[in-house]
């Protein structure tokens, strides 16, 4: 059995990977936050395999009660990522556990190897980003690289309106809205600015959904990883095109710096937009085409989506910080030292473990 510790574990994202785990024999959770009262009343409410229990650990002094808890692995689901800095890894790796975190920013997925020394020392894995980005973005175009040379690839993700939305997701985009970031194009990296690049995807079943640019780790990690790769772009959206205009608009005036950064606002952004839900769905998306040379030269394009019903699309960013619990549960390895989580979870793997949720994946 090993000892799981959730940083965040009653939150948005949290709450899902707990759930997922509960039921696993081999697992025990300890759900922990700043509140001991809420950690204690979810972990009651998991009725898991093993009692489940809470524990107080926040995150700006971790150390002691990391280290109290006696962990084999921490998950770290307490957005937003960005700005933080490595404190939870390293108290993770001192008290001797495996560490992964569900990270979407840009600088603290690429800068996780401040952590490897240390990780390796201990005999412990430090990963950063198990998550839809770059986990799952990098499974799809591991897969196509086995048959063409990628040289572009443009991607997005598109929320459901109806679904569980919490503020550390929320500052996190908007932390980046109408602020200056780069993107690969025509070989070099190009400035462009958060959730500007306004344009649409038509998606099997959800209709027009609309996209601005986003920055993730992938736009740094992904040139290397690609040698042929020559053009990029991710985007994200709204559901509601009206919110996703709105937020267009802010994006102008924290551009022109008529506005500040938008993430001192989240909260009171966040309660507006919930407002917008009775004009909204529970249907999610990701979109993804890849364009490339087969070894002849021709050129190929690989189209994907993946539409998620009924608010099960956060289960998605949420699952390989799943499977690597599972993994370690069922006894296997993790090889030592801090890294983005690449080369870890193949696209088999992902999308079988989707198997089960209102979940479908298109290809073409």
């Amino acid at each position: 059995m090993i000892r799981v510790v959730i940083l965040g574990g009653y939150g948005n994202f949290g709450g899902y990977v707990a759930r997922a785990l509960a039921g696993d024999p081999n697992i025990e959770l300890v759900i922990a936050g700043r509140s001991q009262r809420k950690a204690e009343r979810f972990a009651r409410e998991l009725n898991a395999a093993n009692p489940a229990r809470g524990a107080r650990v926040d995150i700006a002094d971790p150390q002691a009660a990391l280290a109290a808890s006696a962990p084999q692995l921490v998950i770290h689901t307490v957005g937003p990522f960005q700005g933080q800095d490595y404190r939870v890894a390293r108290a993770a790796v001192a008290a001797g556990a495996h560490y992964c975190d569900l990270a979407d920013a840009r600088a603290f997925v690429c800068g996780i190897g401040a952590v490897d020394a240390d990780a390796r020392a201990t005999g412990v894995a430090a990963i950063s980003g198990a998550s839809s980005v770059p986990c799952l973005t990098a499974a799809f175009l591991d897969q196509a690289a086995k048959a063409v040379r990628i040289e572009s690839v443009d991607y997005g993700i598109t929320a459901a309106q109806q679904t569980n939305r919490g503020l550390g997701t929320a500052s996190a985009i908007l932390s980046y809205v109408g602020r200056p970031f780069t993107m690969l194009r025509g070989g070099a990296m190009q400035r462009v600015f958060g959730w500007q690049g306004l344009h649409s995807e038509n998606y099997p079943e959800l209709g027009r959904r609309w996209f601005g640019n986003c920055d993730i780790p992938d736009l740094d990690l992904f040139p290397a990883r690609y040698p042929g790769l020559r053009d990029m772009r991710f985007c994200a959206g709204h559901e509601i095109a009206l919110l996703h205009f709105g937020t267009w608009l802010l994006s102008w005036g924290v551009r022109l710096r008529l506005l500040p950064r938008l993430d001192r606002w989240a909260k009171a952004l966040l309660r507006a937009s919930f407002v917008f839900d009775p004009l909204g769905s529970g249907c999610s998306g990701f979109h993804m085409a890849i364009h490339g040379r087969d070894p002849a030269g021709a050129m190929i394009t690989n189209r994907h989506w993946m539409i998620a019903r009924q608010g099960d699309g956060p289960n998605i960013p949420c699952m390989p910080a799943i499977l690597l619990a599972r993994r370690l549960a069922r006894g296997e390895a993790l090889a030592p030292g801090a890294r983005p989580c690449l080369d870890l979870i193949d696209l088999g793997e992902y999308l079988a473990a989707l198997e089960g949720l209102d979940i479908a994946v298109i290809s073409k």
